[in-house]
């Protein structure tokens, strides 16, 4: 609100400083002096005897010493003075807008404010600033519906509608037309991006709000996205994850074991019984070395301390230590298969041992040979271990051709999206 507080100083700042036009001020001071010839006038002007009580030179002093009661009693008798002219009347109401603004008299603010952007004298610039600090004086009043009638007619009439932009749709928002927050949102988010510029998480959640208000469920999961991206929390994640791809028409629970790979590589804490399930399924699938990862990092940040969790982390640790020693023996069966899926689970098991280009080829072999009930589960498998590789560009390349339905072309799509703005949680996983 910085922006506005500036704008009514130099509102007020403004209301003193330009003094109107007297017409025909010396003769008017000297009776006896010869008729001089009228200066010529540029603009409107007002008498002297209107002159005389709202005289900056004279207003000035008595606004800083605060004596705002005398202030107050020039404008009252300037108004009371017969058959005021339209730019007189402009003219005093700028003084009034001074005294209400240091007064903080707002209702006096208001119908000073409106009078003088209505009457046609204010310079452009001035009346962007008398626009800014109206909208602003019904923004601090909660008078929202007024509040947006006001910066939507700056948007319409002053020089930059960007000024007002949040205000206007934090505006709209406060007032329940979340429909149009929303919409007039998503395109300055958009902006900013195109621009090369991240959005605030302010934005971001209000936009996913205002999205959430009106059930439109692909803005507010663009926004999670979003927020993911730039501003990465468990909280954020575990929503992208559960709308994104859990939570999506024809889901495919075959996947659910590359479901937990995912959020156990973006967030930093689950709950014990994610450490528990994920390891589970892993144990079942025969990657032991990967369920030890799993479950020594929920002992490590202390979710996990009952014995039914070590059982599990033992039972982990020993086939993983069997897979170390046997792994090799399984190479030239998974060879001699008829499809490559021995060949891509030999692989994901190398790399979760942490030889990832050994597993990559043989990853590369199983993909090649075929009669993969999944094809692009394996390549989700390969994409992950190029990134742990440390092939960014590979990855994200492969990641990119997986189009499979049941939740794999989401799952690549989060994958790109964590391999551009890694979380803590990504480096501690590999």
């Amino acid at each position: 609100m910085s922006q506005f507080r500036l704008a009514r100083l130099a509102l007020m700042l403004a209301a003193l400083g330009a003094a109107p036009v007297l017409m025909n001020n010396a003769v008017a001071q000297d009776k006896n002096a010869k008729p001089a010839a009228a200066p010529e006038q540029k603009g409107p002007s007002v008498r002297p005897e209107v002159f005389k009580l709202i005289d900056p030179n004279a207003v000035k002093p008595l606004m800083d010493a605060k004596n705002y009661a005398e202030v107050q009693n020039r404008i009252t008798q300037a108004q009371a003075l017969p058959n005021l002219t339209p730019y007189e009347q402009y003219a005093i109401t700028r003084m009034k807008v001074s005294v209400a603004a240091a007064t903080n008299n707002e209702a006096d603010l208001i119908s000073g404010l409106s009078a003088a952007i209505d009457s046609g004298f204010l310079a452009p610039q001035e009346k962007d600033n008398f626009l800014i600090s109206l909208g602003t004086t019904y923004y601090n009043q909660k008078n929202w519906p007024k509040a947006v009638e006001t910066f939507k007619r700056y948007q319409k009439e002053g020089s930059d509608p960007s000024r007002v932009t949040n205000y206007l749709i934090r505006a709209e928002y406060l007032n329940n037309d979340f429909a149009s927050a929303k919409n007039d949102l998503l395109p300055y988010v958009e902006g900013l991006e195109k621009a090369g510029k991240q959005p605030t998480e302010e934005d971001l959640k209000l936009l996913a709000s205002a999205a959430n208000k009106v059930k439109d469920n692909a803005t507010y999961l663009k926004s999670l996205e979003l927020l993911a991206s730039y501003y990465p929390t468990d909280d954020y994640w575990t929503d992208v994850i559960s709308r994104g791809v859990l939570n999506k028409p024809g889901y495919n629970p075959a996947n659910d074991a590359n479901v937990y790979r995912l959020s156990f590589n973006a967030e930093s804490k689950m709950s014990p019984d994610f450490y528990n399930d994920f390891a589970t399924l892993l144990l079942t699938d025969g990657f032991p070395t990967e369920a030890k990862k799993v479950m020594d990092a929920g002992f490590a940040n202390g979710v996990l301390t009952d014995a039914k969790a070590r059982q599990l982390r033992d039972k982990a640790t020993k086939g993983a230590a069997d897979d170390a020693k046997n792994i090799a023996t399984g190479e030239a069966s998974a060879a001699k298969s008829k499809n490559g899926a021995g060949l891509v689970n030999i692989g994901w098991a190398y790399v979760t041992m942490g030889q990832y280009d050994k597993g990559i080829g043989f990853i590369q072999q199983g993909i090649a040979k075929g009669g993969l009930k999944q094809p692009d589960e394996g390549k989700l498998r390969l994409g992950i271990a190029q990134f742990r590789a440390g092939h960014k560009e590979d990855a994200i390349k492969t990641l990119q051709e997986i189009k499979a339905a049941g939740g794999l072309a989401d799952l690549a799509k989060y994958w790109i999206l964590l391999i551009n703005h890694p979380t803590a949680a990504t480096n501690a996983a590999k």
